[in-house]
């Protein structure tokens, strides 16, 4: 199979955007698990390919990932990394900056994780920090969140113009949906580590986190860097649209692969393996 257009990405109908309607101009109905996971399946596939191209040509990409808390930025980029080298498509996940961070310029902590040649660098939250939960919350000062804002778009364009692919998402939640989702935080055992304390403040401030994005598509949504939203509602259509998109954002080709013959083995030349004297895990299922 040789290079993949947009338009090969789009022709299923599983992939459709959650906000399509039917013929019948009624919502999608809900997606089967096996349609959903042929799709996943055909796209990670694609993702193999496009890391194969990222080796074979020494690309470099970043992909960042912005939303509401629970908007489902952990499903997509869990399916995009799922079945690829963690050493070519590499995920950062920055914690809050330390004392001597604070004192770096704002762009410093991010510019270290700026992929090298054959590396996609994903960001779950990015340097987009400063316009949404800093701001917000009162991490940064006004004038520092201002800066961020006119600064932004010049900081994005001298890294497009260094060669580097970037691709912004925002994944976009409704307040019903993210209600829903939390209150399964709190009542799902697996799921309690999710639910932090600034989870509880966005769910309170859901107008000022509001006011925030669209202060920051407003400055931030560039000819050169543009924002790509993904309605997240339904997270299995969310993560194949926008794997689907990103796939037909880049213009890889599928790198010729020759299998490889696997060698014989040694001769054993008196080897007999010991009996094991080691801890074996109990065989419970």
């Amino acid at each position: 199979m040789g290079k993949r257009s947009k338009k090969d990405h789009s022709k299923t109908s599983a992939v459709e955007t959650k906000d399509t309607p039917d013929k019948n101009n009624q919502a999608p109905t809900k997606l089967k698990k096996e349609d959903y996971e042929r799709e996943l399946f055909n796209l990670q596939t694609e993702l193999v390919k496009l890391q194969d191209w990222v080796k074979e040509t020494g690309a470099r990409i970043v992909v960042l990932f912005e939303g509401r808390d629970a908007a489902g930025k952990g499903g997509v980029i869990k399916r995009i990394t799922e079945r690829v080298s963690p050493r070519v498509f590499r995920l950062v996940a920055l914690p809050a900056p330390t004392e001597r961070e604070k004192t770096q310029i704002y762009w410093q902590r991010y510019i270290t994780h700026l992929p090298a040649a054959g590396e996609v660098v994903i960001f779950d939250r990015s340097w987009y920090n400063r316009a949404g939960v800093e701001h917000v919350m009162g991490f940064c000062t006004e004038q520092q969140y201002k800066d961020f804002l006119n600064y932004c778009p010049a900081f994005e364009n001298s890294v497009i113009s260094a060669g580097i692919v970037l691709l912004k998402y925002w994944l976009d939640v409704s307040e019903k949906e993210q209600h829903k989702r939390f209150l399964a935080r709190i009542e799902d055992p697996s799921k309690r580590w999710k639910l932090s304390p600034m989870d509880l403040e966005s769910h309170r401030r859901w107008y000022d986190f509001s006011r925030a994005r669209d202060a920051m598509l407003a400055a931030t949504d560039t000819a050169t860097a543009p924002w790509y939203i993904v309605p997240s509602d339904d997270k299995k259509r969310a993560r194949l649209n926008c794997i689907a998109d990103l796939l037909s954002r880049i213009p890889y080709h599928e790198v010729p692969y020759k299998p490889p013959k696997l060698p014989g083995r040694q001769k054993p030349k008196g080897y007999v393996e010991p009996a094991m004297k080691h801890k074996v895990v109990a065989p419970r299922y």
